[in-house]
């Protein structure tokens, strides 16, 4: 019979890792987890943590440019990059060690390095420690992908890189239209950098609501934010610390900075897999795995942005919590990967749940839309002209709300709200009867009494 020596051991130190580690290790599982970098993976480390972190730095200008029309009388304002990433580096230094500390409480054991996969029960660290396990989990997340080698290539950072730069670029180039590349954009325009965002596709935000796209890019623009669509970056050549990107339009432009954020890859180098003969899609490059995250190896699973599934941090939480609630708490516990709200904290922030009007349009005999788009309160005296959108989606079959985008000051914090009545099935009904509180933004999700269009299949016409 097979000694192992813990029951399950864990590759990758993030949500999803530590969420796994912990809750099996509360079944009275032997864990023992691996990080080669730091705890907390992408997300506390150099994702959605220090980004948000950047991004309430970045509001400032904005809310200084409108504290006038309010009645501010507001010195001429400076901004120190050096202390915003000093601040930072000491916030994320605090949650890494409450990671760590959090999952050594529950009695998993913390390795600082990398694992290695020898054969599909066994793992090598760095030293060639060799660890036998029962279980494997894979949660090493995904990594910045900056596409086909290009000349100059080596001159472009990632968001890794921007987290760290040692000042703030007067001028940078960002290619790519997704969440990254428009979240730095807000984030160093509102921090009083130019740029100038490039992107292949039509237009922004691919796979989002076109409505929602229009606006944004609207929104961005106004505030300054060159935004050319159809092109790429096909060359980059340095000149002392300035650089020149010559696009495939044929133009070229002058920055201080060029940063790539066209996508990211699940990190699945260098693990050995082969070795352990787990199955890798050759369509995204993500781990294959069922409903259950188990992958082609009955005893090894794979959870988060590995498996190139949902790439979002509650997504890999709520998977990793369920494997070890299948595996070790002998209660089989299946992720909903339906209707899950997303956001992206550009400048205004976008907050969506739920399909989008194409989408309902092709899955649904007749759809209703309620659309509205307005100057919010505050901008009335500020004198902003940044729009507020507000959109649902409804199959009007049923009368369910099936799609909530907004584009608009806290849409992420509104949309949470509203995705649990999306996941309740909430009709158009139910969000009229509900009473508008006055005076919000949020009060048009239920005063929204007009469809602004109809739409009906043709073969259910």
């Amino acid at each position: 019979m097979d000694s192992f020596e813990t029951d399950l051991f864990v590759i990758g130190g993030g949500s999803g890792g530590v969420r796994a580690a912990r809750i099996a290790a509360g079944h009275g599982a032997r864990v023992m987890i691996a990080e080669e970098y730091r705890m907390g993976g992408t997300c506390v480390i150099r994702g959605c943590v220090p980004k948000k972190l950047f991004a309430y730095a970045s509001h400032f200008s904005h809310d200084i440019a409108d504290a006038a029309g309010l009645g501010w009388t507001v010195p001429p304002a400076t901004f120190d990059w050096a202390t915003l990433i000093a601040n930072k580096d000491k916030e994320i230094a605090r949650l890494e060690a409450a990671y760590t500390t959090n999952v050594e409480k529950s009695g998993v054991q913390v390795i600082k390095s990398r694992a290695v996969f020898e054969d599909p029960h066994t793992l090598v660290l760095d030293g060639g420690r060799k660890v036998r396990s029962k279980y494997i989990l894979i949660a090493t997340g995904g990594a910045p992908n900056h596409g086909k080698a290009i000349p100059g290539i080596e001159h472009v950072i990632s968001s890794n890189e921007a987290f760290h730069l040692p000042e703030l670029p007067k001028r940078i180039l960002i290619q790519g239209g997704g969440y990254i590349a428009l979240e730095f954009a807000c984030i160093f325009s509102g921090l009083g950098s130019l740029v100038t965002v490039v992107y292949r596709g039509d237009n922004i935000l691919r796979g989002f609501d076109d409505d929602v796209r229009a606006h944004v890019r609207d929104e961005m623009e106004k505030n300054g934010i060159t935004i050319l669509t159809g092109c790429t970056v096909d060359g980059i050549e340095k000149h002392d610390d300035r650089y020149t990107s010559h696009l495939s339009n044929g133009s070229s432009i002058a920055s201080d900075k060029v940063m790539f954020a066209i996508g990211r890859h699940p990190a699945v180098a260098n693990l050995g897999l082969e070795k352990a003969g787990v199955a890798i899609n050759p369509d995204n490059g993500g781990i294959v795995v069922n409903e259950a995250s188990q992958s082609s190896v009955p005893h090894i699973y794979a959870v988060g942005d590995v498996t190139h599934r949902f790439n979002l941090t509650p997504v890999a939480i709520r998977e990793g919590h369920a494997f070890a609630d299948t595996i070790f708490g002998k209660r089989a516990v299946k992720v909903d990967h339906i209707d899950i709200p997303t956001a992206v904290f550009t400048q205004p922030q976008v907050g969506t749940v739920g399909v989008t009007e194409a989408q309902a349009r092709a899955q649904f005999a007749i759809v209703d839309v309620y659309k509205a788009a307005f100057r919010p309160l505050k901008a009335t005296l500020s004198g902003s002209e940044s729009r507020v959108l507000m959109k649902l989606v409804v199959d009007a079959g049923s009368d369910r709300v099936v799609g909530c985008h907004i584009v608009g000051s806290d849409a992420a914090e509104l949309v949470q709200v509203i995705a649990i009545a999306v996941k309740m099935k909430a009709t158009k009904a139910d969000f009229d009867a509900t009473m508008a509180l006055h005076p919000t933004s949020a009060e048009e999700l239920v005063t929204m009494r007009t469809r602004t269009a109809r739409y009906v299949r043709d073969a259910a016409a």
